[in-house]
């Protein structure tokens, strides 16, 4: 029983027509799900992801009235996203400046060549040459070159104040793998996880925080970090597991596009565990995903209510 990679990452934007310009328009990606969130039908739940909604490709949001996030420790830092070879991350850097797009300069980070840039309200997001591993999905309407476009997820950083009791969880609970640590110039010593295959969609990046203060979520902040299980079987072993070792969670949770798994490591920075099925197409075809708003079944007969309670996105 393995997690098998980074499945999703949902934040917080507090301005979801500029988001969805942003994700869609800047960045290229395909919105795959219109939806709301489920547990407060009053915010847009917006999912995007590659030109397939591959399970590990897609970054999400809730879209609620938050004031900005304050940074600190005991959170997730930044979202990598994959893209292949130097001359991409290049044409990116340009793209960035034309647009204004508030970003940094390619580095070699772990090994890797890495573009830092953030969204308008100050989510944290890097561009990673995954050196073209493993499979790619290209959007056709993207306005993104198919050869420039995101790839997919990427390591996710998380910052907090007690390494010891994050990486227990990490080894002993999720079964991920130590695997090596780098120098950064911002963050000192990093220490990398890895789970499944390994590489750059499978990694968990830890810096310590201690004696920052703790960061408050708002918008521009991760609100929680999804990690994949492959099928419906696993996923119950999960919960078993959780269960067993006396974790608090939040059971088993019919989520319709794939079925979820919720707990906090001991910093409080909010774990799921996702499977990868059955996927955005259940409901809607592959062709027009993320063109209508739409419901799980147990929230359909509440549709007109809903939708007269959203604000427009496009």
């Amino acid at each position: 029983m393995q997690l098998t990679g980074i499945h999703h990452v949902t934040a917080i934007t507090a301005q979801a027509r500029d988001n969805h310009h942003f994700y869609t328009s800047t960045l290229g990606m395909r919105l795959v799900k219109r939806t709301v969130n489920q547990d407060d039908v009053s915010a847009w739940h917006l999912f995007y992801a590659d030109g397939e909604a591959s399970p590990g490709s897609d970054l999400t949001f809730f879209d609620w009235p938050a004031a900005p996030e304050q940074r600190g420790a005991d959170s997730v830092i930044r979202t990598g996203l994959r893209v292949a070879g130097a001359e991409t991350l290049a044409w990116w850097k340009q793209r960035f400046t034309d647009l204004g797009v508030s970003h940094g300069e390619i580095v070699t980070r772990d090994g890797r060549l890495t573009l830092d840039f953030q969204d308008a309200e100050g989510q944290r997001l890097a561009l990673i040459d995954d050196g073209g591993a493993g499979e790619a999905h290209v959007w056709d309407r993207s306005p993104v070159p198919a050869e420039r476009q995101i790839r997919g997820l990427g390591p996710v950083t998380l910052a907090v104040r007690d390494v010891a009791m994050l990486e227990l969880v990490l080894e002993r609970v999720l079964t991920m793998r130590f695997d090596r640590d780098y120098a950064d110039p911002v963050h000192g010593p990093v220490r990398v996880w890895t789970m499944g295959p390994g590489g750059a969609a499978a990694e968990v990046h830890v810096v310590d925080a201690s004696g920052q203060p703790r960061a408050r979520q708002g918008a521009g902040a991760v609100h929680h970090v999804a990690f994949r299980t492959p099928d419906p079987e696993q996923y119950r072993a999960w919960a078993a597991r959780l269960k067993d070792l006396r974790i608090p969670n939040s059971g088993e949770v019919e989520r319709y596009y794939f079925q979820s798994l919720y707990f906090r490591e001991p910093n409080g920075i909010l774990f799921e565990i996702a499977t990868d099925g059955p996927g955005f197409a259940v409901d809607e075809p592959l062709e027009t995903l993320g063109e209508r708003v739409s419901l799980p079944p147990f929230l359909e007969p509440r549709r007109a209510e809903i939708e007269a309670g959203l604000k427009p996105v496009d």
